[in-house]
């Protein structure tokens, strides 16, 4: 669930719009979710439970596909949704206090779809929440909800103005920082025994920035082939993921 906080209305024009089964039915699912409008073809609405005073404007596969990007896959749904409310970074944290799930960290990743695949595998390792520096991502959007699966209306997603003292709270709240990045000897594997820990991962193609590693307690990368330079960011996310989930299973 999404803790209250204060992000400001937006006007209606600035309004994200989802599409897809996937990101739509999860939409309906989540009670913390405002949908203003929906369309969709009748045979995609069938069944659906909607939410108390929406109703669906019922419209042809061609004029659905009209209010999305070219190409984007609709499926017959389409609806018109406020921003989910902000996480606080505290709050978040205070749930992790009762638990040892991993918390994942993004260093200006901005890419729409690495953002909603990290969420997606953030979801299917789960991990406490994701935290971005609020300038440096991307707003929620059609793009991102499509790339996440769903996954947006589950995952904590904390956005912060300075995420080098976002890093200081993180770590007064007990998580071990891990850095990727391919500059060191160190793997991952080693060093995520510690109980609860923070994955940090920098923005695609230059990484972490200097000052964000600086404020991480280890520094480790994954053992990919010399073949291969690096791995796409919300790649090195799930599998990051995976070896902080191994852990806790032997834990």
């Amino acid at each position: 669930m999404r803790n209250k906080g204060h992000r400001p209305s937006k006007a209606p024009s600035n309004r994200p719009r989802f599409w897809g089964r996937h990101a739509v039915h999860a939409a309906l699912a989540n009670p913390d979710r405002v949908i203003r409008k929906m369309w969709a073809t009748r045979e995609a609405a069938n069944g659906l439970d909607l939410p108390a005073g929406l109703t669906v404007q019922y419209a042809e596969v061609t004029d659905l596909g009209r209010m999305v990007p070219s190409d984007a896959p609709h499926q017959g749904l389409v609806i018109e949704v406020d921003p989910l409310e902000d996480v606080w970074l505290g709050d978040l944290l205070a749930e992790g206090a009762r638990d040892t799930r991993p918390l994942l960290v993004l260093d200006q990743v901005t890419d729409p779809h690495n953002v909603g695949a990290i969420l997606r595998s953030a979801a299917a390792f789960d991990a406490l929440g994701i935290v971005t520096q609020d300038r440096h991502a991307p707003p929620e959007s059609g793009v991102l909800a499509r790339s996440a699966s769903g996954a947006l209306e589950i995952v904590p997603w904390v956005r912060v103005v300075n995420l080098s003292r976002a890093l200081d709270e993180i770590a007064e709240a007990g998580y071990w920082r891990i850095g990727l990045t391919g500059h060191t000897d160190r793997l991952l594997d080693d060093a995520v025994g510690h109980a609860k820990v923070a994955l940090v991962l920098g923005a695609e193609g230059e990484g972490m920035r200097q000052n964000t590693a600086a404020h991480c307690d280890e520094l480790a990368k994954l053992p990919i082939s010399s073949k291969v330079e690096s791995l796409n960011v919300s790649n090195a996310a799930a599998v990051a993921l995976y070896a902080a989930a191994t852990k806790r299973g032997k834990s």
